[in-house]
């Protein structure tokens, strides 16, 4: 897929405000500082599309994006952040939650994990939870330029294992970096078919 246009569309905070669902939807999520709008620039190669927050966990809107006018790309707020009360990451996890059921084009949710880290019981909890309730998801690995190759495959080798503990089969995985571009191609190619299989909601 060659992306010609990428324009923001509005920012929501209940989902009645919501886009319309006529549109094939790909959400991205992850904890804070995982590097995900820097993923979403990149993989629009637009530089400040998706703007960063100096506070983590202090947006609180689904960001919506309208990318060759033929897709919505959902820019959604953090999680895993300790930095707000547990009513506010509450009442969050019920407005996310929500979102992932009811949101009736919604084709795939990327959850984005640091590959630098070992296994975050943050995101291996979101990913199974996730994968329980029949979400469609990938998992996106971000900052792999910041190890050397016999690092990543290592770490992307024991994320597999630590997954296949709850999973029978793995889901989409995809090893990114947002400054050089890596994973950008077979990422698009992942959206682009997901989009050709796509059937609309009936209205």
């Amino acid at each position: 897929m060659k992306i010609t246009s990428a324009e923001f569309v509005k920012s929501s905070v209940t989902q009645e405000q919501l886009p319309g669902t006529e549109l094939p939807e790909f959400a991205f999520i992850g904890r804070s500082n995982v590097g995900k709008s820097s993923l979403i620039n990149m993989l629009v190669q637009k530089r400040e599309l998706a703007k960063t927050s100096g506070t983590p966990g202090k947006t609180r809107t689904f960001n919506h994006f309208l990318i060759n006018k033929e897709w919505y790309l959902a820019d959604l707020p953090g999680y895993g952040f300790a930095r707000v009360s547990r009513e506010q990451r509450n009442e969050w996890e019920a407005t996310l939650l929500t979102y992932l059921h009811k949101r009736e084009n919604l084709v795939y949710v990327f959850i984005l994990v640091d590959m630098r880290l070992e296994p975050q019981k943050s995101d291996l909890e979101f990913i199974n939870k996730s994968g329980m309730q029949g979400i469609p998801l990938a998992v996106i690995f971000t900052k792999s330029d910041k190890l050397g190759s016999n690092v990543v495959r290592q770490n992307l080798a024991n994320y597999k294992k630590v997954l296949l503990e709850t999973w029978e089969e793995l889901p989409p995985l995809f090893v990114t970096s947002a400054e050089k571009g890596l994973g950008r191609e077979e990422m698009l190619e992942f959206i682009g078919k997901a989009i050709r299989d796509f059937q609309p909601p009936k209205k």
